[in-house]
């Protein structure tokens, strides 16, 4: 999650309610760094208008999502 990209739209909460918070700042942060990348967590991150939330394979940190142009 790149906080310094977040705008605060809260789609990751609506979408990830169980993954993603915002703070008093109302900058998103995830519940868990490491979770799994589930239908609800890609599709939030899918949602983020700015693309704040970023998806990596764990061990590897191949990027999975946003895609590489």
């Amino acid at each position: 999650m790149d906080r310094s990209l977040c705008i605060g739209s809260a789609q990751c909460v609506h979408h990830a309610p169980d993954g993603f918070r915002l703070d008093t700042a109302r900058q998103s942060h995830p519940v868990d760094p490491d979770t799994d990348a589930n239908e609800p967590v890609l599709t939030a991150a899918e949602s983020c208008p700015v693309e704040a939330i970023m998806i990596t394979l764990a061990g590897s940190g191949e990027p999975v999502f946003p895609p590489e142009e």
